[in-house]
């Protein structure tokens, strides 16, 4: 009876909740601001802005934000472009199923001026959702994001939010993981955007948190190093950096479904 009491004064207890995440010290500054159907990313070339809604794909003149074409997809074929980025002169995206499950994932190449369908790459289950693609130092380099609910399979969840490294045929050669420090910020959800920063370092983005995390491989061990973060108007969702303009950063924003040109201090 005793055993039976205290079990139950445990259970009524009130469980005391994680303390609210630190705001980040250093910020990206917005200096302007693009009309857009945006729902999902941006990505940007040297002349065009890229809004990514799931299906659609809609190129914008970069200098004038005047619209230049548009595709829309079929939805039950591209249920879930997240992301994209201009990598040799195509515009290649991350797509995936999400919410179905399994989790099936796809690399989509578009001409980056027709926005004409080229091909797909087809990467398989058991990752998880892909939301973002990059091509950096000889290779392709993927993010496959996993979910506590929506769009999770379990029994993976959150925590297994991979970083993948392939080959130029797509074989897998190494994958890491993320480290307390991140995953803490981007739970129930997962990482939805990223890239390859013009300093060398890895910056992703969340679900919502309106955040840059600053990222790199470790010198051992296979969790990301968490180097800092940084704080921005987008709301997380897909961002890519403009090549020609160094330590701008594009985003959106998901209630005006603006995008955003970020001014990110760079890690030193």
């Amino acid at each position: 009876m005793v055993l039976a009491y205290v079990v139950a004064l445990m259970l009524q207890a009130p469980v005391a909740s994680a303390p609210p995440a630190e705001a980040p010290a250093r910020r990206a500054e917005t200096v302007r601001r693009y009309v857009s159907n945006a729902r999902q990313g941006v990505a940007v070339g040297p002349r065009d802005l890229y809004a990514v809604s799931n299906w659609q794909l809609v190129r914008y003149d970069k200098k004038t934000g005047e619209k230049r074409a548009e595709w829309t997809g079929d939805k039950a074929r591209f249920p879930h472009i997240n992301s994209c980025a201009v990598v040799a002169k195509e515009l290649v995206c991350a797509s995936s199923n999400f919410p179905g499950t399994p989790q099936v994932s796809t690399v989509e190449v578009f001409d980056p001026q027709t926005l004409a369908h080229r091909r797909s790459v087809a990467l398989g289950l058991g990752t998880g959702s892909i939301t973002w693609v990059d091509r950096h130092d000889g290779a392709w380099w993927a993010m496959f994001a996993n979910y506590d609910g929506k769009g999770g399979e379990p029994p993976r969840d959150h925590r297994h939010t991979t970083l993948v490294k392939f080959d130029d045929q797509w074989r897998r050669l190494e994958a890491w993981a993320l480290p307390a420090t991140v995953l803490d910020r981007i739970a129930p959800m997962s990482i939805s955007g990223g890239g390859w920063g013009p300093d060398g370092r890895l910056y992703l983005s969340g679900h919502d948190r309106p955040e840059l995390y600053v990222m790199a491989l470790p010198n051992g061990g296979g969790v990301l190093d968490h180097l800092d973060t940084v704080g921005m108007e987008a709301e997380g969702q897909a961002v890519d950096w403009d090549e020609g303009d160094r330590g701008m950063l594009y985003g959106i924003r998901r209630d005006t479904r603006e995008i955003l040109a970020m001014k990110v201090p760079l890690f030193r």
